[in-house]
């Protein structure tokens, strides 16, 4: 097995060095790259050879150029089969590797590739596997659904890749896997990529690869030393609440701030601007050129500008913008990667930044794996008091008077007041007061604390059991319970009904909130406004081959007792 360190490798080592189709070397350099990275310097030769290739390297190391690069420089364009599948196991990842495929391909004449995966339109998949795709990136559910209706052809495959395997595992998908090797022919090039090697993936390596070539690659220290990171413990019925203090507290040129669903970024950019900042929101959902307006609002900032940007993982991708100083976590990443590609957003090009990640007492445990895989210790800060907002408001208002001394016009306002003075005998500090108050428009200038009760029942509500029929109350007021047909008697698992529900009703993990599985059915905590087209899209989704019958969960009314 190679071990190289990530990053890019000898600098004499060019992509022009590895022997890849003219073509696809055209596309490389039109990206703009030169030198490949050190897992892709490890795996390309060996996939160009036709070995089948293991390769150990964490997301954000450039590993799916490694084996885009390779598929494109041996796939054969005058060929309308499927001759390359690569697994991935969300819709979000497998649109990202598509589009990589696209921009490597794109000097590549009759090259198509198709996307399929849940919670998406069925029509565009079907015409495009009619109209002959020759590279098919699929997320697993949507792949078998594909092959048992027949509309998926495997039988001219010559490349298969495994991308983010551990992960696919853990979302339960295991058996999807194997059912879709089962489908391919004996003979073909197998790539796997994983960030870790658990006993799985080992077992799918050593029944469906021969001679693997195996690279690992070292990762260094994953987030920029010029990066302060601290976190705050914040219960989440608190989270706006600490937002605001920490928007007024701390210093910042521009902010991200990243939330977990689409539906967070509008509401939070929302109660942002209601409380004055200039803010706004990017997902999935925003069109390209309303996302490119934004950006280019954030780049540009004061008056007519924006400086705060809310956004979700997958939208704030390939986003660059030097203004950025300070990455804000207002909901913690699952994932702890998606942690250290979020605040890789700040301290670029050797400046520096700053990291802040609210954390509330229930996920205080993800803290370790965020660290462990930052390789920097977290610091705990206490949050801004009110005492603290306060100076700073008034600290604020001082320095607009300084500025508004000093701007063009003020003369025929001094006039003004001078005039109002002298005819109602008002002392000027009252004149100042009641225009400074006329400005507020009614809104209260000092912070104050909630009255103690308030604060304390605040606080101390949480999740109860109210009797016989009811259910937990989330402590996301986002999310509501549904009931799943499947159950303990059907050997079900938490990570194969979140597979199976995000990948064919296009749902995110972080979408998903407590799982209770019970004897003949399951309790799980969705969207609370999930869309008509997510129970279409599952309509027909099983587990362990059982109808999930998804549909809202209504707590049973106790039976009356006879007399």
């Amino acid at each position: 097995m190679t071990s190289p360190d990530d990053g890019a490798t000898d600098a004499e080592t060019t992509f022009a060095d590895l022997q890849i189709h003219p073509a696809v070397l055209q596309a490389v350099k039109d990206v703009g790259y030169e030198s490949p990275s050190a897992i892709q310097a490890a795996t390309i030769p060996p996939m160009l050879a036709g070995s089948d290739v293991v390769g150990l390297a964490q997301t954000g190391t450039g590993k799916t150029a490694a084996f885009a690069i390779p598929i494109l420089s041996k796939i054969d364009p005058t060929s309308k089969h499927t001759q390359a599948l690569v697994l991935a196991p969300t819709r979000e990842l497998a649109l990202q590797v598509a589009e990589a495929f696209g921009r490597y391909g794109a000097h590549l004449p009759g090259i198509n590739v198709l996307p399929i995966y849940g919670g998406s339109s069925y029509g565009p998949q079907l015409a495009g596997l009619k109209r002959g795709a020759q590279i098919v990136v699929g997320t697993p559910g949507r792949v078998i659904d594909h092959l048992e209706k027949g509309r998926l052809d495997l039988s001219h495959l010559d490349y298969l890749v495994l991308d983010e395997a551990d992960e696919m595992l853990q979302m339960g998908f295991a058996e999807d896997v194997e059912r879709i090797l089962a489908d391919t022919p004996e003979y073909k090039q197998v790539a796997l990529f994983s960030a870790t090697m658990p006993p799985a993936i080992r077992k799918i390596t050593s029944k469906y690869l021969q001679d693997a070539v195996e690279v690992a690659v070292k990762t260094k220290t994953a987030t920029a030393e010029n990066i302060t990171q601290r976190f705050i413990q914040v219960d989440g019925r608190r989270k706006m609440d600490a937002l605001t203090r920490v928007l007024e507290v701390e210093e910042f040129d521009a902010m991200i701030i990243f939330v977990r669903t689409k539906q967070a970024t509008e509401e939070v950019a929302e109660k942002l601007r209601a409380r004055g900042f200039s803010a706004a929101a990017i997902n999935g959902d925003i069109a390209q050129a309303q996302r490119e307006r934004t950006i280019a609002n954030l780049k540009a900032g004061g008056a007519k500008g924006i400086d705060i940007l809310v956004a979700t993982d997958v939208a704030a991708r390939g986003l660059d913008v030097d203004r950025i100083t300070y990455v804000l976590n207002y909901d913690i990443p699952h994932d702890p990667e998606s942690y250290v590609h979020r605040i890789g957003r700040t301290g670029r090009a050797g400046r520096s930044g700053t990291a802040l990640l609210f954390v509330s007492p229930r996920e205080r445990h993800l803290l370790k794996s965020i660290e462990r895989i930052s390789r920097q210790k977290l610091i705990e800060i206490e949050l801004p008091s009110v005492d603290d907002v306060n100076a700073q408001r008034v600290a604020k208002f001082n320095d607009s008077i300084s500025d508004a001394l000093n701007a063009p016009g003020i003369e025929l306002f001094r006039r003004l007041i001078e005039d109002y003075e002298r005819d109602h005998d008002v002392p000027i500090a009252d004149i100042a007061a009641a225009l400074a108050l006329e400005s507020r428009d009614g809104e209260a200038f000092l912070m104050t604390e909630p009255p103690p009760e308030k604060r304390r029942e605040r606080e101390d509500r949480g999740p109860r059991e109210d009797g016989p029929g009811h259910k937990k109350h989330s402590t996301r007021s986002d999310l509501a319970t549904y009931r799943i047909a499947v159950g303990k008697r059907h050997k079900v698992a938490p990570g194969a009904i979140v597979g199976a529900i995000a990948n064919e009703g296009g749902l995110h993990r972080s979408d998903f909130g407590h799982i209770s599985i019970r004897v003949d059915h399951s309790l799980v905590e969705l969207p609370a406004k999930l869309p008509g087209k997510v129970f279409k899209a599952l309509e027909n989704t099983r587990i362990q081959g059982v109808l999930i019958n998804l549909q809202p969960d209504r707590p049973q009314k106790p039976r009356r007792k006879d007399s």
